[in-house]
């Protein structure tokens, strides 16, 4: 029985950090036209037990992608400086999409886990009962 109580534990830490990756992600998206603003990412880490086992599933700390920023010229903009232009931000929306994407499949792939856990548990429970 312990070994479900595992499972399951591991799949819902899974859950919660592709949920958080979603949430930066949809930060992002909605950043795009923000100007200055920097590209969240967010890494996983695993919390490693006794014997190697893998516990849960963490995220790791927030970064800000420190690639340029996007050069817009608008010499009507009010951060615009002398020569017309401003930075935008340097969030790219193929690649925000992208990651949605991954962390969607990846929360799903985790869901069925989750799910196939609860259901063999479920099952056992069944057997022990006759």
């Amino acid at each position: 029985m312990n070994e479900f109580s595992k499972a399951l534990s591991v799949s819902s830490s899974a859950l919660k950090a592709q949920a958080t990756r979603l949430r930066h992600v949809s930060e992002n998206i909605s950043n795009v036209d923000t100007p200055g603003y920097r590209r969240k990412t967010v890494s996983f880490r695993t919390e490693v037990g006794v014997q190697g086992a893998v516990n849960s599933v963490s995220v790791g700390p927030v970064r800000l992608d420190r690639s340029e920023l996007e050069r817009i010229y608008d010499p009507s903009h009010p951060l615009a400086d002398a020569a017309g232009n401003y930075d935008g931000s340097n969030v790219d929306l193929i690649i925000e999409i992208a990651d949605a994407r991954e962390a969607q499949r990846s929360y799903e792939a985790n869901l069925k886990m989750f799910d196939q856990a609860r259901q063999m548990s479920s099952g056992l429970m069944e057997l022990l009962r006759k």
